[in-house]
């Protein structure tokens, strides 16, 4: 795989994550892992993350 088509493919994948987080707090979706209640803040937090690995990964497959 060359070096461009992994930064866009793993951008579009962050931005997928992001986004399906934005859904969760729009819809107030409940997520349970092992029993334990995932916190809408978690959402806020992983957004801003993976927003920022998305924004990173499609500038730098554009540019290569």
């Amino acid at each position: 795989m060359k070096q461009k088509t992994f930064f866009l493919v793993a951008g579009l994948i962050f931005l997928l994550i992001a986004i399906m987080h934005v859904v969760r707090l729009a819809l107030r979706w409940a997520v349970f892992v092992g029993g334990w209640a995932v916190p809408m803040w978690v959402s806020a937090v992983a957004i801003v993350i993976a927003g920022y690995l998305a924004s990173e990964g499609l500038k730098l497959g554009n540019r290569i």
